[in-house]
């Protein structure tokens, strides 16, 4: 598998069934495609809807039916409708069970960046901050390092925080850590990575777990 491909799938892994999952702007998005119809998973957007499907076919498409991404989706039997005030009182609330979100950068600590680069013309936070507080859980998903080859795993984010020590989990191509006991912890290696890569081309410290795990 290609490195967004192994990112994915595992990311996947992550969604259980009767889960109320939000997936981030950008890659998170994709993982809708793939959750089985038979999970019965609900997918919630910041700009309000609760229900989206898989991404709609040409002759599907309503251009009045987007996520925060203004992307046009789908929606499932059963989907529903409401105001931003509605959909971040679920999120703040403790309404969503998983949150899968791209990072620009995560460091040892499990803090995160994932809004803005200094510079760069933005539209927004959006629901990010909102959505690594009130979360139940969080997992991160991005490229191990920046197409210059630069770490995005640093023993200190560079860029404007989204949050502090919430990251719970993190996927990238490479590998698979957890936050355990307030420091990133190597659990699984993607296929064809070794620890070596991972050392090479982590900046932060980390620790691994007795049993790793080969993805």
């Amino acid at each position: 598998m290609e490195g967004r491909e192994r990112i994915l799938s595992r990311a996947l892994s992550e969604i259980q069934a009767g889960m109320y999952v939000n997936l981030g702007i950008g890659m998170p998005t994709l993982i809708a495609d793939r959750i089985p119809s038979d999970f019965g998973v609900m997918l919630q957007s910041e700009n309000g809807l609760l229900g989206i499907g898989p991404y709609p076919n040409e002759n599907a498409i309503d251009p009045d039916l987007i996520n925060a991404g203004k992307e046009t989706v789908s929606e499932i039997p059963g989907a529903a409708y409401f105001d931003s005030a509605e959909s971040f009182a679920m999120i703040r609330g403790g309404h969503i069970d998983l949150a899968i979100l791209g990072g620009m950068e995560v460091s040892e600590t499990g803090d995160l960046a994932n809004w803005m680069i200094p510079g760069k013309m933005v539209k927004g936070m959006g629901g990010a901050m909102d959505l690594v507080q009130g979360a139940k859980r969080t997992v991160v998903i991005m490229d191990h390092v920046t197409k210059r080859g630069d770490p995005k795993i640093r023993k200190a984010c560079t860029l404007p925080l989204t949050g502090k020590a919430v990251v719970d989990c993190l996927i990238t191509d490479l590998a698979v850590f957890q936050l355990k006991d307030g420091q990133l912890q190597l659990t699984e290696l993607q296929p064809g990575s070794t620890l070596q890569d991972v050392r090479k081309k982590t900046e932060a410290d980390f620790t691994i777990a007795p049993a790793l795990q080969e993805a």
